[in-house]
């Protein structure tokens, strides 16, 4: 049995790299998948032009830094230079639209998911498929700029996600697992791979004729999970690491989107099993027996790591405008002479909600930073509206803004119910269920489900890709769910709450008016 140092020094270990809304997170773990080393980068999307956008300057940038960030903790933990590992995984956030030319050149600024302009292009897919194709999905930013007669279009010749870019620079292979591959195009569960019906009809219905590429031309392979997805290159290895300590030649895994990094986190990728994600966006995803029985744009579909149809419901707008409140209470705190941690902050505020009313005293909070789908929102305005009547306490305000995250994830939950479609187990992740047993509380009172967190929620979509790169070099034939179950998370230690009768009547009522009062948000966008 290796020790923590003799795995890395025989590179017995997996670097699972995802690159999140907010920051870029490198995880280094051994073939058990236990955590070793971490490394991170903060980063921000910017609003340039009427376009969310990130410089692909920065993503490079910030690959780095958390890989590095990484090497210099094994470094300082265990006396190594980390010079190689068994294999490497990168994902990132799903969606949006990244296009080059045949000679590699990127063709427009990066326009991401959180981006809500392609809406007729997104209902002309739709009709034409039958079958929901989402605002933020890569084919949907195609044919809007095929639609808008974008002059750039003729010129395509690949488009890709962030982390199927991020894996073609290091590896020179474009491909991108079937998770990800699912929001750039519908897949064929039977085949996992890009439907080949819709793919003709893409062709039929945005002007074949008037280009010279097909839409088979553009689009990566697509690899399911433990397929062979190519190795580390030398100019890879540089753009990773550019001391020169990395070697070349280290397998890496197909990459992957943050939705199928955050089923592998949560082990749920088999009939019945669902998960929740709450970071700067808010997604809950559900793996089917069979397909849903009509199209409703307030549910995606797309696949897990080995093709299963999933049902997504996912929300624009997460923890942003919370993480903006915690700012302003740190610049208070030092205001009056207290140096207090954002840690601490964070802990105190979560901790309070739980003495808030259930039903959070009257007051609504909207987290709107961007457009929001499943309300019928192109922009956002995050609002706290506090009635006359209503009790403005410390404790009611946060639970309103917890609240607030979870208000139209349960509206697209609904539809999920009216399908039929069953959840047997919940389990959360991501930076909202940091503190124990707060969100992941109001999260099963919303949802009316148990709710369950194990103890590498922390760890989220950089933990999940680092293992399945581990199952790409180390699976040795075995099913994902499989080696799931036997190696990862055998003996895992996983938090389960139950919805309280009281809290899922106080979130109704709290729903109730959220729904009541949208109008509001209406006419904050059209007037502010």
């Amino acid at each position: 049995m290796h020790t923590q140092s003799d795995a890395i020094r025989v590179g017995a270990t997996a670097i699972g790299i995802e690159l999140g809304s907010t920051r870029i997170k490198a995880v280094l773990i051994d073939l058990d998948g236990e955590v070793l080393a971490t490394g991170g980068f903060e980063w921000e999307n910017r609003f340039t032009d009427g376009i969310w956008t990130y410089p692909l300057d920065l993503v490079w940038e910030g690959l780095s830094a958390a890989y590095l960030a990484l090497a210099s903790e094994v470094r300082r933990s265990y006396g190594l230079e980390l010079t190689t590992t068994g294999s490497i995984g990168i994902s990132a956030m799903m969606h949006g639209y990244l296009v080059f030319d045949s000679h590699g050149k990127q063709l427009v600024e990066f326009r991401t998911w959180r981006n809500s302009m392609t809406e007729i292009a997104a209902a002309q897919l739709t009709e034409q498929f039958a079958f929901n194709v989402p605002q933020r999905w890569c084919i949907a930013h195609l044919a809007h700029a095929i639609l808008g007669g974008e002059d750039h279009v003729e010129d395509i010749a690949h488009m890709t996600t962030l982390a199927g870019l991020v894996h073609w620079k290091l590896t020179g292979r474009q491909v991108v697992g079937v998770g990800d591959a699912s929001g750039i195009f519908p897949i064929d569960p039977a085949t996992a791979q890009f439907d080949n019906a819709m793919l003709d009809r893409f062709d039929t219905a945005f002007g074949r004729e008037a280009r010279a590429w097909t839409i088979r031309d553009i689009l990566p392979d697509v690899l399911a999970a433990g397929e062979e997805a190519g190795a580390l290159t030398e100019s890879g290895a540089r753009l990773l690491d550019p001391s020169g300590s990395l070697r070349p030649g280290i397998p890496l895994a197909p990459p992957e989107g943050d939705g199928a990094t955050g089923m592998i986190a949560t082990n749920s990728i088999v009939p019945g099993s669902g998960n929740t994600s709450a970071g700067t966006s808010v997604f809950t995803m559900v793996v089917m027996e069979r397909p849903l029985k009509a199209v409703h744009e307030a549910i995606d579909v797309i696949n897990t790591p080995t093709g299963r149809p999933v049902a997504m419901v996912h929300c624009n707008n997460g923890a942003n405008e919370i993480n903006a409140w915690a700012g302003l209470f740190s610049e208070f705190a030092s205001l009056i002479g207290s140096d207090v941690e954002m840690s601490t902050i964070f802990e105190s505020l979560f901790r309070v909600s739980l003495d808030g009313d259930t039903d959070c005293g009257g007051l609504l909070s909207y987290n709107y930073l961007a457009g929001e789908v499943l309300t019928g929102f192109s922009e956002g305005r995050p609002l706290l509206v506090r009635p006359l009547a209503s009790s403005f306490t410390l404790a009611n305000f946060m639970r309103s803004q917890i609240s607030g995250v979870f208000a139209t994830l349960a509206l697209g939950m609904r539809l999920l119910a009216r399908e039929e479609i069953r959840v047997e187990s919940m389990l959360a992740h991501g930076g909202l269920f940091t503190t124990k047993g707060v969100a992941q509380r109001l999260l099963a009172a919303a949802l009316e489900t148990p709710v369950s967190v194990g103890e590498t929620a922390g760890y989220g979509g950089a933990w999940g890709m680092a293992i399945l790169a581990a199952y790409a070099s180390q699976g040795q034939g075995r099913p994902l769910h499989t080696y799931l179950d036997d190696v990862i998370f055998r003996g895992a230690a996983v938090d389960r709450i139950e919805p309280l009768p009281h809290e899922v009547a106080g979130f109704q009522a709290f729903l109730e008016r959220y729904e009541h009062a949208l109008p509001v948000m209406a006419a904050a966008v059209r007037t502010v």
